[in-house]
């Protein structure tokens, strides 16, 4: 009797997969016609390539692709004269140095080079190769492959840029080629993933919010990434072969200013808990396994979507997750005489069960070992919640949020909560800083401060948010004034207002990143045009988009953006509601075949880093909207590594 953990997806058409099998069947396989079953190659990559490979193919996939040695550009390597060689490399100029290292002269290390690159490469190191006459002929291919990023997520990807929110939002005293240069790889990188799926957007950008004189550098960063991007992809119509010559897809760029509540607040689902809570490097989780008579092992695990458990659990609220956890093991014991033997009568199943099932049962012990790495860490992450006090966190962070809460309950809860850590401390007051902004005016964000017990340093990460919103802070500082102010028709302190949508859901999962709207808005046609403006005039309206932002002005009294909508929690609650995606559960893997009634692509490109619950965003909205929603961005950060890069922007303001 085995478990039903559900599959990942193999839809050949989901955004991870295409870039996947353009690795495997377009570069490992460059002369596919010719070969035979002994045309083994060696694999040359540089230290970039190696992660665009890592986060888009396993090691099994690359080598059933032909690739039988995986080697690095720069580390010393012997001879192969009888094997073909693939480099996939950045277009650098040190990168085709060595390059030509290897295969010019009289003895080169390989019988001949497959060469290609992640971008365009420049003409003079086109010239370059060509110089050399002793390499031309042992080029048995020159491309660009187009694909400079790493695929995160089925339906994420990130350019490596992960000092961009400091780079680019930081003090205007920061260099400005460093400025330049960011803005500029980043837009490669972007146009790359349209390059890749051939795919031609349709840009929109979040638009300045000043007016021509009081437009800040920070301000200007979407309508410049946008500017960048469309000039790129605009000349792949003439230099790509089939490259489409209108708009199939819509792309929408936005930054972090927007919305600065989502990387800070608690969010209560599987996949955010193990990365704010849990000391993991990457995807990767260390943790003990104790054997009779012998030491406990350390282990490592990857939480990832090769793991059809974890993809099933990642979207899916806390609570949720642990209660499927324990059915499926419930239901696999109550099923199996052995497991019955090795677990106890009629108790809970500890994980000290769980191994004495997987010694009785090898035949299972892969899907039972994987069951009980999954048990443990929810069982973790559920006794950091009830340690560090976080339901009564979250609530009110939610409860500022939605404006239910103010300045009593932050007071009371500082009062009272002495053990609270100073890092939710920090954040319960950040949020409380965009809710209330008047309560940070003057000396009193220094009060606050002190009630909290935070040392004065922190205080300047919540001044630093200034520099997200393009604030110029000389001028704020000779007035003596401190504004957080986001929206001018705000009527009560709330970051977002009530809609009845009638969903049901688990406790602390009345939040929801601000993208959620705007991607509902764009794929409806209603996002307003003179907020968010395109690239060129559209030729037409992509499939699945009416032509109102297209055709239509803004309403003539628009009424503020909802940026938060209200649900009801209940901790725990069962799962009563047919609705199988009311915990937001990953929608690939109920999605086959589901791809071929999908309207065009959605992609939104967050710059600064995007978090946890935006990528969880675009997975349920690919299922409401039946529309695959690419999310994109500079990083994906956890609220620990957001604060970091808040306090690095606060101390270089303070030099």
């Amino acid at each position: 009797m085995s478990m039903d953990f559900g599959a990942p997806a193999d839809d050949p058409k989901v955004f991870r997969n295409i870039c996947r099998d353009r690795i495997l069947k377009d570069l490992l396989k460059p002369d596919k016609d010719k070969e035979t079953k002994s045309s083994w190659k060696v694999l040359i990559m540089d230290k970039f390539t190696v992660k665009i490979m890592g986060y888009a193919c396993k090691m099994a996939e690359i080598t059933d692709a032909g690739i039988s040695l995986v080697e690095d550009l720069f580390k010393r390597r012997e001879p192969m004269p009888s094997m073909d060689a693939i480099y996939f490399l950045q277009p650098l100029k040190e990168n085709v140095i060595m390059l030509l290292s290897d295969m010019s002269g009289r003895c080169p290390l390989y019988r001949k080079a497959y060469i290609f690159f992640s971008s365009p490469i420049p003409k003079e190191l086109v010239s370059y190769i060509k110089n050399d006459s002793s390499v031309i002929p042992r080029i048995g291919a020159l491309r660009e492959m187009n694909l400079e990023f790493f695929t995160i997520d089925m339906q994420g990807f990130v350019t490596d840029h992960d000092s961009a929110l400091n780079d680019l939002y930081g003090p205007s005293e920061q260099n400005s080629k460093t400025f330049n240069d960011t803005i500029s790889t980043m837009a490669t990188r972007i146009a790359t993933t349209f390059a890749s799926l051939k795919e031609f957007p349709c840009v929109r950008y979040r638009a300045p919010k000043g007016g021509a004189s009081a437009t800040t550098k920070f301000d200007m960063v979407p309508k410049w990434l946008a500017t960048a991007v469309w000039d790129i992809v605009s000349k792949y119509k003439s230099t790509i072969p089939e490259f489409p010559q209108k708009e199939t897809c819509e792309l929408l760029i936005v930054d972090r200013p927007i919305d600065q509540i989502a990387p800070v607040i608690h969010e209560w689902t599987y996949d955010a808990m193990c990365h704010d809570l849990l000391e993991m490097d990457g995807t990767k989780y260390i943790y003990e396994v104790s054997k009779a008579g012998s030491e406990p092992e350390q282990k490592e695990a990857v939480l990832e979507d090769h793991d059809p458990l974890w993809l099933e659990l990642r979207h899916a609220h806390i609570a949720d997750a642990s209660e499927r956890l324990y059915e499926k093991m419930n239901n696999f014991v109550s099923k199996n005489k052995a497991a019955q033997l090795h677990s106890r009568d009629g108790g809970e199943i500890s994980t000290r069960d769980l191994q004495k099932i997987v010694q009785a049962l090898p035949q299972y012990s892969d899907q039972v070992e994987k069951l009980t790495l999954h048990i443990e860490i929810a069982g973790k992450i559920n006794r950091f919640i009830r340690e560090y006090g976080l339901r009564d966190i979250g609530q009110l962070e939610q409860d500022l949020v939605f404006g239910d809460a103010g300045a009593k309950e932050v007071i009371s809860i500082l009062r009272s909560k002495q053990d609270m850590s100073p890092e939710n401390k920090l954040r319960l007051l950040i949020i409380y800083a965009i809710v209330y902004p008047e309560k940070f005016e003057g000396d009193k964000g220094e009060k606050l401060m002190q009630l909290a017990k935070l040392p004065h340093d922190d205080m300047d990460v919540i001044k630093c948010l200034r520099y997200l919103e393009g604030v110029d802070t000389k001028k704020s500082s000779r007035t003596g004034t401190f504004s957080l102010k986001f929206d001018a028709q705000k009527k009560k302190n709330a970051a977002r207002v009530e809609k009845q949508d009638g969903e049901e859901t688990w406790a602390l999962s009345r939040f929801f990143p601000l993208i959620e709207e705007l991607i509902e808005k764009l794929s409806k046609g209603e996002l307003p045009l003179k907020e968010y403006p395109s690239m060129g005039e559209p030729s037409s309206a992509p499939q699945g988009a009416t032509q109102t932002a297209s055709t239509a002005g803004p309403p003539q009294n628009p009424q503020p953006m909802s940026m938060r909508s209200r649900r009801t929690p209940q901790w725990a609650k069962s799962r009563t509601s047919g609705d199988s995606q009311s915990s937001d559960s990953s929608v690939l893997r109920h999605s086959s075949g589901e791809f071929k009634r999908l309207g065009n692509r959605i992609f939104v490109f967050m710059i600064g880093g995007a978090t946890r619950s935006e990528l969880r965003t675009v997975h349920k909205l690919t299922m409401k909207m039946k529309r695959e929603i690419v999310l994109g961005s500079s990083s994906i950060d956890d609220p620990p590594q957001f604060i970091s890069k808040l306090k690095s922007i606060g101390s270089a303001a303070n030099k």
